[in-house]
């Protein structure tokens, strides 16, 4: 138990010291690099990137090199992307985002392959039920994992905020912010919304040791699968094969439900685009200043957090159609309000309630439509899953890829759009369901509810 234990662990902090990184560059891509849309667009293109390489990638990589390695090596594609900051262009940063996005998929996965072996091979040693044991293992993972986004947050505000350079941001710039922006590179001008160059070179430097250290702590401290668990792993990574996962992922699409559910998985993706993407730059970093983006991203961390673990006890009391309910008042609540509220320094607290509240509604939508995915789908889960990830990223990709291209009411009102879209569709999944169980057993629901396979890549 204690070195399954400690494996557990190491590849815990690995990834918390790895995405405490590449979280905080997410946060500040859209302001950091908001000429012609280069922070963005990067965002965009690692998605693209993750979608081809969860088609391809992750079952050749983990049978050629192992779970360790494929860790390892796949976050090292991370690093470069740091690197790629450093001297942001778009020779520089479109390729990093690529190879990043490439890396994503195998990385997940090959973590998800050991956890598993490590938790069936210490089951099987105790005589326990390895389903609970491999649930602990995802639960400490988690646990230790979602921090991640306040430490990366913290460390880019308590930097910038160093900055010398602070100047009064004048009325008239401060009316080029919020819905009705200006489209114009005077949402980079306001407030200390450039830092000199030192303070980002002395961010990306903490960002880049934080990633080596993840990797040499894979490297030195993560044991290797042993040969006789080798075994199970090519099991894991050969049933089924890779071309019939391929074809499953599409001929999954067959399934009315899952086309239902398209909206409501690309929703996921369309609003964390948006915090991320559009929030933090034409709100926060163009009121405030790009030193208050950090502790904004803190606010929905912490919030999405707590509020998953909440909800994942809760809906078995509650049932999923209510939480849905409640995340979609919440954010309709949230986007009229953004397309009213006019951002000014005077109304601080304001700009940390929007992010606490998008937080509580994500971490609805995260869990529930991930436990409503086991639940639908639980013969298909690997389709089912494949599709979830297929749908949530290309959400992300169109957010990003119009990002520059549209005034944020127009993103407000596309997003609101989806919302409803996605709630119809929702509803119809919701009566099928209901027509088809009417008189079946509804005790292998009760099993699934609250199921969370929370595995957002990014």
């Amino acid at each position: 138990m204690e070195r399954n234990l400690k494996n557990v662990l190491v590849i815990s902090f690995g990834f918390l010291l790895l995405f405490t990184a590449y979280g905080g560059l997410q946060s500040l891509q859209s302001s950091l690099h908001s000429a012609e849309g280069l922070g963005v667009a990067s965002l965009s293109v690692i998605y693209a990137a993750l979608i081809l390489s969860s088609m391809f990638l992750p079952p050749l990589l983990i049978k050629k090199l192992g779970c360790k390695w494929t860790i390892a090596g796949s976050m090292c594609c991370y690093i470069t992307f740091s690197l790629g900051n450093f001297y942001a262009s778009w020779y520089t940063l479109i390729p990093t985002s690529v190879i990043l996005g490439l890396g994503g998929a195998p990385l997940w996965s090959a973590k998800c392959t050991y956890l598993t072996i490590a938790g069936n091979s210490y089951a099987e040693k105790a005589g326990k039920n390895a389903k609970d044991i491999i649930n602990q293992y995802f639960g400490v993972f988690f646990l230790i994992f979602q921090s991640s986004g306040i430490w990366g947050n913290l460390i880019s505000s308590l930097i910038f905020s160093q900055d010398s350079n602070k100047v009064e941001i004048s009325e008239k710039n401060l009316a080029c912010c919020g819905a009705y922006d200006c489209m114009t590179e005077i949402t980079n001008t306001t407030g200390s919304a450039e830092p000199s160059n030192s303070l980002i070179y002395t961010l990306l430097g903490i960002y880049t040791a934080s990633g080596v250290l993840a990797v040499l702590l894979i490297v030195i401290f993560l044991d290797q699968i042993k040969s006789e668990q080798a075994e199970t792993e090519k099991e894991i990574l050969e049933t089924p094969s890779f071309w019939s996962t391929f074809l499953a992922t599409f001929q999954h699409l067959k399934d009315k439900r899952q086309c239902l559910l398209i909206p409501l998985t690309m929703y996921s993706g369309f609003e964390q685009g948006f915090l991320s993407g559009d929030y933090t730059k034409t709100y926060v970093t163009c009121a405030l200043g790009i030193h208050y983006v950090g502790y904004a991203m803190i606010c929905f961390s912490a919030v999405n957090s707590l509020c998953s673990l909440l909800f994942g006890k809760i809906s078995q009391f509650t049932g999923r159609k209510l939480l849905f309910a409640f995340a979609t008042v919440t954010n309709t609540a949230c986007i009229i309000a953004l397309l009213l509220w006019k951002p000014h320094p005077k109304h601080l607290a304001v700009f940390f309630i929007f992010p606490a509240l998008w937080g509580l509604s994500d971490a609805i939508w995260q869990t529930q439509t991930n436990g409503l995915y086991g639940i639908l789908f639980e013969k298909h889960k690997e389709a089912a899953f494949a599709n979830y990830r297929l749908w949530e990223s290309l959400g992300f990709v169109i957010a990003f890829g119009y990002s520059t291209k549209l005034q944020v009411y127009i993103k407000l009102y596309i997003l609101l759009s989806v919302l409803m879209l996605s709630m119809v569709t929702y509803g119809a999944v919701e009566y099928l369901e209901a027509k088809s169980s009417l008189g079946a057993p509804t005790a292998t629901k009760k099993e699934n509810v609250g199921a969370l396979t929370q595995e957002t890549y990014m």
